[in-house]
């Protein structure tokens, strides 16, 4: 149980593709004598297989929007579309005119060990809509989570691996309707590629920057010794940047590439793998 006070990919796609992304059963109740409002996670149903292995790791942040600095989670559950996870969380000490002003949000994810969590689907329910003198159960159809794809823009990338010479040539060919990140409503992209080996950066790789431009062409080749005994603890990470002369550098958005990322990603990586010495290119959306 946990407490908390208040005061603490789809490939090459031209639209939206709609996908059932499976449900989530949970209860939310208001106790006026302890000022607390209870959220239980009960349990998800149908949940899509993100890993390579045909299935998921699921867990569940819960946030009381617009406050997004307190966040609270679930157990992971291991390789279960429908996991159970029977969990209470507790906010204590929270006044019912300020519980009425708040969104409960629920986002659904599977864990990743050795990259990001991928964002499996999301629920939000104004706390203002609901008789919280009860507790009350629902189940809710997960919709695609609103920080998630399409809105970063999309990265045109060629994979090629050398069985013979042990490496993996990264291709960095072009971009298309990327994120504006400047006041002038552009960027000024590049893209960083790392190669990982297991949760180790090993060596990275950088393109020119592209002033102002939302659609640049990079076309530039990044070769990489990938022993083959090591291609499945192997994940290519590639971010484009936004270059910024007077503060940090922004990131657009990234890409995971691995033999067990996303769907989309997995299916890139299995596309070299079974065409060795070609070049296989494929659009990846840009994830947050």
């Amino acid at each position: 149980m946990l407490m908390l006070s208040p005061g603490s990919e789809e490939d090459d796609h031209e639209g939206p593709v709609c996908e059932k992304l499976g449900r989530i059963q949970f209860s939310v109740g208001y106790s006026f004598q302890d000022s607390t409002l209870t959220v239980k996670i009960l349990k998800g149903q149908d949940l899509p297989a993100k890993d390579f292995s045909g299935t998921s790791d699921p867990f569940v942040k819960l946030y009381l929007l617009p406050d997004k600095k307190h966040k609270l989670e679930t157990k992971v559950k291991r390789k279960n579309l429908n996991p159970h996870w029977n969990e209470t969380f507790l906010f204590e000490g929270f006044p019912y005119e300020k519980v009425v002003q708040r969104t409960l949000y629920l986002q659904v994810l599977d864990y990743d060990r050795f990259s990001r969590n991928d964002p499996i689907g999301e629920v939000s329910i104004p706390l203002n809509k609901l008789d919280l003198a009860n507790m009350q159960t629902f189940w809710k159809e997960l919709k695609p989570c609103s920080d998630g794809s399409g809105s970063r823009g999309d990265l045109l990338v060629s994979l090629c691996y050398n069985p013979t010479a042990n490496t993996i040539t990264v291709s960095i060919i072009k971009a298309r309707n990327l994120k504006a990140m400047d006041i002038g409503g552009t960027s000024d992209p590049y893209v960083k590629v790392w190669l990982m080996h297991k949760d180790k950066r090993v060596e990275k790789k950088k393109t020119v920057v592209m002033k102002r431009c939302l659609n640049p062409v990079f076309n530039e080749s990044f070769p990489f010794d990938v022993p083959a005994h090591v291609l499945r603890e192997t994940t290519i990470i590639i971010t484009v940047m936004d270059k910024d002369r007077l503060s940090r550098n922004d990131v657009i958005g990234k890409i995971y590439l691995s033999w067990k990322s996303g769907p989309a990603e997995v299916k890139h990586w299995k596309d070299m793998m079974g065409r060795p010495r070609t070049a296989v290119s494929q659009w990846h959306a840009l994830k947050a």
